[in-house]
């Protein structure tokens, strides 16, 4: 059993269990905050198109992420940058081209939730 930190001896407890597993759970301020990025990164509509073409069609080149998208090369690369950079997706070399894959199978996972239902609560609800 964990023991409520003193700084949150003020707090009301309802149950002592929960509490316990709800601490044990959270990682320290540091893993924390590297997910937050990690979830921050999907949260831009341009990235999260690409991510979605890339975890459907992967490896795939830049001129094929532009042309599947309908976004200029220029948006396609720099954008491939960035995630490059944050770790979410990694390059092979086919010659001259350049293919992009998802890094981490933790992306791919949040990738593959459906798109036409959203979890609230616990509960599956629909969105328009």
């Amino acid at each position: 059993m964990h023991l409520l930190p003193a700084e949150r001896s003020g707090h009301r407890v309802i149950d002592g269990e929960r509490v316990c597993q709800a601490i044990a759970a959270l990682d320290d301020n540091e893993a924390i905050q590297a997910r937050a990025r990690r979830f921050a990164v999907l949260g831009d509509p341009t990235r999260l198109m690409l991510l979605t073409c890339i975890k459907a069609a992967e490896p795939i080149s830049v001129s094929d992420l532009a042309a599947a998208t309908g976004l200029n090369d220029t948006t396609v690369s720099q954008t491939l940058r960035y995630l490059r950079a944050s770790q979410i997706v990694a390059t092979e070399r086919d010659g001259r081209v350049i293919r992009y894959r998802l890094a981490s199978d933790a992306v791919a996972a949040l990738l593959a939730c459906p798109q036409e239902s959203v979890v609230t609560r616990g509960e599956s609800v629909a969105t328009p």
